[in-house]
């Protein structure tokens, strides 16, 4: 099979994997959020590192002990994979990091704003990486969000330049870890298990050394709360979802293209910043702000129509190279 072909395929998934693996990552990326949120700043759990530890020693266990049972296929290490998976080890360790660590400094709703710069910087690699073209309808409604963050990014009363900075980058990574995931996930090299496994063990060993230099590890360790049954379990599920939000990504960036990927997690935060007003206590509410939270929402809402309609899928040079030749037939 061509590249064009496998190109060709993906565009043209059936409509039922490609909304189920949207609605699993967004569940997955919903409750992650709320779970660490709760970590991050009802317990004050002071070492966000360490959690992403945690995060990938999970996404290890999980696939080694799915693989030595048969449950799941990827190849076996040899000293072709890093330079196959470069530069993702970098990007996938950069966006945990950043994304805990902007989950503590912000409140819920201007978190879910601010992640969603995201979407222009995905649909922009993908224009420049994957030779991607969107339609204009799908230019509108991430202008309509991006339009919305910026009226409630003005507004925000409770301004914090770490947590912004934090936030930003973890749009940066974000956008490129979904546009390199759909580079790398080609099932006849690694996979999506293999892109998983070899992602987080590349990177647990570097990022446990970060954990230790910077003081992160030391304070997990002597963290209070290591008595409390229902810390321990939450942290745990924090772990188990940290797998699961990375497999959900693979398969969603696997049946749609990465900008759909970086919406759906947009289109989640509707829930999360509602909720985040009601209950996440640390939500200053002002006019404008909430006019730009509803101003996201909508152009959300109207990207996911668009994608339900089937009006969202990107072309690229090869199907533009078919669609010439099918003209001159």
């Amino acid at each position: 099979m061509s590249a064009g072909q496998e190109a060709g395929g993906t565009a043209a998934s059936p409509a039922l994997p490609r909304v189920l693996s949207a609605l699993f990552y967004g569940t997955c990326s919903f409750l992650l959020v709320l779970v660490n949120k709760a970590l991050l700043s009802a317990y004050s759990f002071p070492s966000p590192v360490f959690l992403g530890i945690g995060q990938m020693a999970a996404t290890i266990l999980i696939l080694y002990v799915s693989k030595l049972n048969n449950m799941v296929h990827f190849p076996d290490f040899d000293k072709s994979i890093p330079v196959k998976l470069f530069p993702l080890p970098l990007i996938y360790v950069g966006n945990h990091i950043s994304g805990l660590s902007s989950t503590r400094k912000l409140s819920l709703p201007m978190f879910t704003v601010l992640r969603k710069f995201a979407i222009p910087l995905t649909l922009l690699l993908e224009v420049i990486i994957l030779g991607k073209r969107y339609p204009l309808s799908v230019i509108i409604s991430v202008f309509a969000i991006i339009l919305g963050a910026f009226i409630a990014v003005g507004s925000d009363l409770s301004f914090n330049l770490e947590g912004y900075i934090f936030v930003f980058l973890n749009d940066i990574f974000t956008a490129a870890n979904g546009v390199y995931t759909k580079q790398k996930i080609d099932p006849k090299e690694l996979g999506k298990y293999g892109v998983l496994f070899y992602n987080a063990c590349f990177m647990v060993v570097p990022t446990v050394i970060i954990s230790f230099y910077t003081g992160d590890f030391q304070q997990a360790i002597h963290f209070q709360h290591w008595t409390n049954f229902l810390f321990v379990f939450q942290f745990t599920i924090s772990c188990l979802l940290g797998f699961l939000l990375m497999y959900s990504t693979v398969l969603c960036s696997h049946y749609n293209s990465a900008l759909t990927t970086t919406v759906v997690g947009a289109i989640k935060n509707i829930s999360i910043a509602y909720i985040g007003m009601l209950i996440g206590g640390d939500y200053i509410f002002s006019v404008l702000n909430f006019i730009g939270l509803n101003i996201c929402m909508a152009g959300g809402l109207r990207y996911s129509f668009l994608t339900l309609r089937g009006n969202s899928q990107p072309t690229g040079p090869e199907d533009e190279e078919n669609a010439l030749s099918a003209s001159k037939s």
